[in-house]
């Protein structure tokens, strides 16, 4: 799979999602320093560095890489005005009979309740199944994410369990539930 094969898409507010370049560290590094309170309750503890233009670099360079051997998809949604308001990853990727991956995403704080995750979700399943070829992806909330737990159920994904201690988040290890979406029922590609 390329680059090329993703394409871009409108989203609701005029966003675009489309996939992540190696020149998005100076703008991804400025979209998380915005909205690093914003994103502290639900995110691992992230190193100083996390937040500079060389720190998202090299984690761009890593993810990039990882997308040249199959194992993950990252996107990111782009206001209007040409700033980063959020990022959609499909990680882990897995073919064979497993054929599946997980979900990550997160919306700017003064984006939210646009839509912009919600349409972001459908459009990245509809890629997941018709130029990734995935048969199913599976995400995570914490418990008290009640927001992204609407995004999930409205693009039609269900809970399929609760995780104890599942991720080490803001740091403590936090319960999560667990959502699934069976993009089709077709046998995996050889």
């Amino acid at each position: 799979m390329r680059v090329d094969d993703l394409g871009s898409a409108e989203m609701a507010g005029g966003a675009v999602l489309r996939p992540l370049a190696a020149d998005d560290a100076c703008a991804l590094a400025a979209a998380y320093a915005r909205n690093r309170a914003h994103l502290e309750p639900w995110e691992p503890v992230r190193p100083e560095a996390f937040f500079t233009a060389e720190g998202q670099a090299e984690r761009i360079d890593g993810l990039l890489r990882q997308f040249a051997v199959g194992a993950v998809v990252p996107w990111v949604f782009e206001a209007p005005d040409g700033r980063i308001v959020g990022a959609i990853t499909l990680s882990g990727i897995s073919r064979g009979p497993f054929c599946s991956s997980y979900l990550g995403y997160w919306v700017a704080a003064d984006q939210q309740n646009k839509g912009l995750a919600s349409t972001a979700v459908e459009e990245v399943c509809r890629i997941a199944r018709d130029t990734v070829g995935l048969h199913r992806i599976e995400a995570s909330t914490l418990t008290d994410n009640t927001g992204s737990q609407r995004v999930l159920a409205k693009c039609g994904f269900a809970q399929i369990g609760l995780a104890p201690r599942y991720l080490h988040i803001n740091g403590e290890w936090r319960d999560c539930r667990l959502f699934q979406r069976v993009l089709h029922d077709h046998a995996p590609l050889p």
